[in-house]
């Protein structure tokens, strides 16, 4: 039967000429199991909320800061990772190449020289001398081979290359959207900590101004030393949560100079005056969820690795089949080079040859449940990164509506710390409560202002998230790289 099968596949790939059969399974774009719209946390007691809408493709000018955009240009040019990324796309364009070869004939050249003598008892002397003297033997000529590819084991080969092409360049996309995100991170943060280290020197003055006021009243007889104790306390506390502060805001310039690819400090005169947290837009258009396939690289990277395991199968499906090449080469021969060029020294040589798997100790058989097996893993893989995807997005988009409402709580908590600091100091100059009232409100001012300015950071970092899950930022920066790639490909 299996004969009989091989027989008729042969006569029919005869009539299709060298067109042949492709054999296994061709590539479907599988479904993405996604719903309609968004399931969005209420918004409504929110400054900014998700709204339907093509997702910013340059997202990050919408945070307004024109040195965040400079600063993530520069990543993108010179970040070393990037670099790498980029290699591994010429690598996989260079593999392809290698594989896509087998369409073609491959034709060599030759040219060859040799001083001999035969040997007298030995074969035929093809000089005519019967090895009784030396001589020369000059050839010339071309030679050829191809493979017909009748099952379609090229074509099939051809194509997984072609997505273990796409593999790399998802992977690009993929680098391209981290590195971006890092960037905005740790700039975001950098501003958080500047931000972290105004709040500290104002309450440091303020706390400075009291311990003044408390020296003086002591002098007028109308304070303690306790109290006076109890200011410079505060002032040292205040001051202990500088050093820490500084040292993070150089972390973070070292982090970013990293990214950009930097050395230590080249960052620091540029990024040390410090600067407000970038605020994002107040709408965010987040589009759909079926958009999250060709948004996401990593749905991308998916599909292109499900597309090669599926025609890796029909590589060893064709395996199975027997395999027909041609084979010739054409010259010349002369033992005088003077007569290599004459048509009496002319040599050819050309014919087919057939190979058929007879007994293979079930290798071939073991090869094709392999692929195959590798193909489901590679359907199951691209269902739980769809999946995944989608959790990201649903989390992020809750996490940017609590963010928000707990930032515009901690406003109004570090508006009314501010009252009551301004009443616990008037009061206390007119001696009507003591030091602790004061000591107890800055203390709150302090931590109210410090979880603020971390909430400003929170909400901007929560938004860069959510563009980093709706898989925002790759599209335009790479668009003269995908140019390139298209051209190699």
């Amino acid at each position: 039967m299996k004969a009989k099968r091989i027989i008729l596949l042969a006569s029919a790939c005869s009539v299709l000429g060298l067109a042949g059969c492709t054999l296994g399974p061709d590539f479907q774009v599988p479904a993405t199991p996604l719903g309609a719209h968004w399931q969005q946390p209420d918004a409504s007691a929110t400054r900014s909320r998700a709204v339907p809408g093509d997702v910013d493709s340059q997202w990050w000018r919408s945070f307004g800061d024109p040195q965040l955009t400079a600063l993530l240009a520069e990543a993108q040019a010179n970040n070393l990772d990037l670099r790498v990324a980029a290699s591994h796309v010429e690598q996989s364009i260079a593999a392809r190449a290698t594989v896509t070869a087998g369409r073609l004939p491959s034709v060599a050249a030759t040219a060859d020289y040799s001083r001999a003598r035969g040997s007298e008892r030995g074969l035929t002397d093809i000089s005519g001398k019967g090895g009784k003297a030396n001589y020369n033997a000059w050839s010339t000529g071309l030679s050829f081979d191809w493979e017909a590819d009748l099952w379609g084991r090229v074509r099939r080969s051809a194509e997984a290359a072609d997505a273990a092409v796409q593999v790399s360049v998802e992977e690009q996309h993929a680098a391209l959207v981290s590195i971006m995100a890092q960037v905005a991170r740790d700039y975001i943060q950098l501003r958080g900590t500047q931000s972290s280290l105004d709040v500290t020197q104002q309450n440091l003055d303020i706390a400075r101004h009291s311990l003044d006021l408390t020296r003086a009243r002591l002098a007028q007889g109308v304070a303690t030393d306790l109290e006076v104790a109890q200011a410079a306390a505060l002032v040292a506390s205040i001051e202990a949560r500088v050093p820490p502060l500084e040292q993070q805001q150089n972390v973070l310039i070292n982090a970013l100079g990293f990214l950009l690819g930097r050395q230590p400090g080249a960052l620091s005169a540029e990024l040390s005056p410090g600067k407000a947290v970038p605020a994002g837009p107040t709408n965010v258009p987040v589009g759909l969820p079926s958009e999250l396939a060709q948004r996401r690289p990593d749905i991308r990277r998916a599909e292109a690795d499900l597309h090669a395991a599926t025609a890796a199968i029909g590589i060893a499906q064709a395996d199975f089949y027997p395999r027909i090449s041609l084979s010739g080469n054409a010259g010349f021969q002369a033992m005088q080079l003077s007569n290599l060029g004459s048509w009496g020294s002319h040599a050819f040589a050309f014919g087919p040859s057939l190979s058929v798997p007879i007994f293979e100790g079930g290798r071939l058989q073991g090869q094709l449940q392999l692929r195959e097996s590798r193909q489901q893993e590679a359907g199951i893989a691209y269902q739980r990164t769809v999946l995944a995807a989608w959790h990201e997005v649903d989390n992020a988009l809750s996490g940017y509506q609590a963010d928000q409402r707990r930032h515009q709580s901690l406003e109004l908590a570090v508006s009314e710390s501010q009252r009551a600091l301004a009443s616990a100091q008037q009061q206390y100059a007119q001696g009507s409560v003591d030091f602790l009232n004061v000591l107890t409100v800055q203390n709150a001012l302090l931590a109210n202002q410090a979880a603020l300015v971390q909430s400003t950071a929170d909400v901007s970092l929560t938004l860069v998230t959510l563009y980093q899950a709706l898989g925002g930022g790759w599209q335009q920066s790479a668009q003269a790289a995908l140019a390139v790639d298209d051209k190699q490909l």
